[in-house]
This record gives structure tokens, C-alpha cells and sequence, in this order.
């Protein structure tokens, strides 16, 4: 894919190589989303940014995306494994092209740090939440990725968190200060087209749209099991995702969703179909048990949607009202909420003022400057 080209060595503000995501574009999750937006932001700035990805996920030659250079290298498609053996392997060719500075992203990679310190290079971390609380992790793995983290929080040169909850839990588990720099999102332009509204037989306001991957800790069962209970005819749930690795939850997710032909299952989508689905939603549901900073919560406040999602520190971070929370794991009250809120009205200046609010906070300018100078401090 062709982007713009690099710039020329004597303009080069500082040169990064990035390690701890699947890759982009086209990749689901909230940490791959995170460095498609970024990164393209830091290019713009003059850095010279390399992201070594996962074969699995993307093309296996290397390409330009919006200035930024990605290298796809191969790992085991295995949950366990997969990112373990791509980090290493990408420390490894990030010390050969000698960056100024190693971005790595997320718990589990963190556990290279040392060995990127011991090889000479500067490294900041991104701590995007305790990952060891997912649901799919059993007791070892999870022990495993408490002590990656602390690899992280120990060892790299500059620690970012993306919210104050993370920041918080690193300050009181390892003493370390974190610069907290959040998720954001850019402002849609919405379409005025309908056609993935039109695929799959939807109303223009008379659907629920919920965003992710089919894990457990994103909570999609309880959102069915609400639904289940409306049993309100001219409704329609609409969940827009798929999972990484099938396995027993995901096959078990998607045959309770066939036992109700209100219930669509998208798989995975983005661009305009999806920014159709946002624009033309009833209600944005973020039912999750675990969140670093929701990307997807904050793209739904981003199209001016009506939200509700679970009460947790993570999206408590979201700015809110209070009666738009709800107990995570409890249908009951999740099937409330929602007929409380796709029947109540949402009026204009309640929709500009949350889409100013999300312009504010969680503009991806602000954050790669605020990024950069992680860098500069690091580098220093």
C-alpha cells in the first residue's frame, strides 16, 4: 500500500521502531487501532517510524501505510506464543536498523525490555491495561503477564499509560511514574449512505450497535442475553466483529446470536460499512468486564451516538453521565438500560456537546505531540 514517502535523512526528527502490535490496517483491536492512528501522526512530524508486524495478520511484504514503514514478521498464530516469539524477533531487527527510540505496546511484549536496554537501545513503553485480567488467560499465563509487566515498568525509559486508572495501578505496584497520554479518535465526517444498513435489513435508529472482538471479558453474551429479554419485534442487535483465534466461546457466542433472527453478526468490517453502522444506530452498547481505554466507546461518542456501557474503571475514564453505567454481568439491568435509552429522546445540543468533548481530549494531533516529547525526554 502506498503512503507518503519518507522524509529526506537531513529532515529526519528522530527514528522509531515499533514492536507490540499485530499491525495495520484492517486489524482488529484497540492497540492496533491506537498505532494506525498514531504513527502516520508522528511521520507528519518528521520521525522515521518502522512497525514490525505480525505475518499473520497483514501482507508478508513490506509496505508504506501513510508514511510509515511496516515489516511483517512471521510468528505462530497461537495465543500463547504469537506474541512472545514476534517481539523478540523484533528487537532483535530493530537493534539492526540502530532507532533512536523502541515503542513497545502492551503487557506481554514488555517482557523484552531488558534485553532491548542490555542491546543499547532507548525504550519507552505503552501500558495499555492489566491484560493478566482477561478472562481467556488461565492462572499461569496470567502470573507470566504480571511479571512482563513489571519488566516494563521496571526497565523501559519512559512509561506511558493510557489512562490515570493504569497510571495509578503502575504507581502503587512498582513505585514508577507514568506520563498519561490517552487513546483518541478523529472526528468522522459521517456518511449519508445506507447501504450496510440495507445489507443487512436494518432501520435507520431502530438498531443496537455493539463493537469488538469475540472474547469474553468484552461481555457479548450478556449483551445477547439482555437483548433476548426485550423481546421488542421492530428492534435489532448488531454486533460488528469476529475472533482472532476461533475457539469455544466465540463458536459458543455466535450459535446463541442464530437462535434469535434479530440478532446480526457482521464479522469483522471497517471503513464505510462500519461508519454507516455508527451513523445510523439507536444506541452503542460497550457491555466489557475488562478495558485499557476504549477506542471503540470513544469512536461511538465521536459519531454523536447515544451510550451506555459497564461500570468499570476503564470506561469510567470516558466522560459519561452517571446513569449511562451499568453492573457488569448483570443482564437484568443491562436489559434495562437499554430499553431506557433506545426509547429516550437525544437531542442536537446534547450530541454536539459530546462530540466537542471528544475533539477536546482525545485528538490524535495533541496526542503525538505529547508522544514526541516522551521521545525527546527518553532519547535525552
Amino acid at each position: 500500500m502506498r503512503g507518503r514517502p519518507h522524509p529526506a535523512k537531513g529532515d529526519i526528527q528522530m527514528k522509531i521502531a515499533v514492536v507490540g502490535t499485530r499491525g495495520f490496517p484492517g486489524v482488529q483491536g484497540g492497540v492496533e487501532t491506537h498505532c494506525r492512528q498514531l504513527y502516520p501522526g508522528l511521520a507528519d512530524r518528521g520521525c522515521d517510524v518502522t512497525v514490525f508486524a505480525r505475518k499473520p495478520y497483514v501482507d508478508s511484504a513490506p509496505y508504506t501505510y501513510r508514511g510509515v514503514r511496516v515489516i511483517p514478521l512471521s510468528c505462530p498464530a497461537n495465543k500463547f506464543l504469537e506474541a512472545v516469539v514476534h517481539t523478540f524477533k523484533g528487537v532483535l531487527k530493530a537493534r539492526v536498523i540502530k532507532p533512536d527510540i523502541l515503542h513497545i505496546h502492551a503487557v506481554g511484549p514488555s517482557l523484552f525490555v531488558p534485553l532491548a536496554r542490555l542491546l543499547g537501545m532507548k525504550v519507552v513503553i505503552t501500558n495499555h491495561g492489566p491484560d493478566y485480567n482477561r478472562k481467556k488467560w488461565p492462572p499461569p499465563a496470567r502470573m507470566f503477564l504480571r511479571f512482563c509487566e513489571r519488566m516494563g515498568a521496571v526497565f523501559a525509559n519512559e512509561v506511558i499509560a493510557i489512562s490515570d486508572s493504569i497510571a495509578a495501578d503502575i504507581k502503587n505496584k512498582y513505585g514508577r511514574d507514568s506520563v498519561v497520554i490517552p487513546n483518541g479518535v478523529d472526528l468522522p465526517s459521517p456518511p449519508d449512505t445506507e447501504n450496510a444498513l440495507k445489507k443487512y435489513g436494518l432501520r435507520n435508529g431502530r438498531y443496537i450497535l455493539a463493537v469488538g472482538r469475540f472474547v469474553p471479558e468484552k461481555g457479548f453474551d450478556d449483551l445477547i442475553g439482555a437483548f433476548n429479554r426485550l423481546e421488542l419485534e421492530d428492534l435489532k442487535l448488531v454486533i460488528a466483529g469476529d475472533a482472532d483465534h476461533e475457539d469455544r466461546y466465540s463458536r459458543a457466542l455466535k450459535a446463541k446470536a442464530r437462535s434469535n433472527e434479530n440478532i446480526v453478526l457482521t464479522g469483522f468490517i471497517t471503513g464505510r460499512p462500519l461508519q454507516e453502522l455508527y451513523s445510523h444506530a439507536g444506541l452503542f452498547v460497550l457491555p466489557s468486564y475488562h478495558e485499557g481505554l476504549p477506542i471503540v466507546l470513544l469512536e461511538a461518542m465521536s459519531y454523536g451516538l447515544s451510550c451506555i456501557a459497564s461500570d468499570i474503571p476503564a470506561n469510567r475514564n470516558v466522560e459519561l453521565e452517571e446513569e449511562r453505567f451499568f453492573e457488569p454481568g448483570n443482564v437484568a439491568s443491562l436489559a434495562d438500560k437499554i430499553r431506557e435509552f433506545i426509547n429516550r429522546p437525544w437531542r442536537a445540543a446534547e450530541r454536539r456537546r459530546q462530540i466537542a468533548l471528544i475533539n477536546d481530549k482525545y485528538n490524535w494531533g495533541k496526542i503525538a505531540g505529547r508522544t514526541l516529547e516522551v521521545y525527546e525526554r527518553a532519547a535525552r
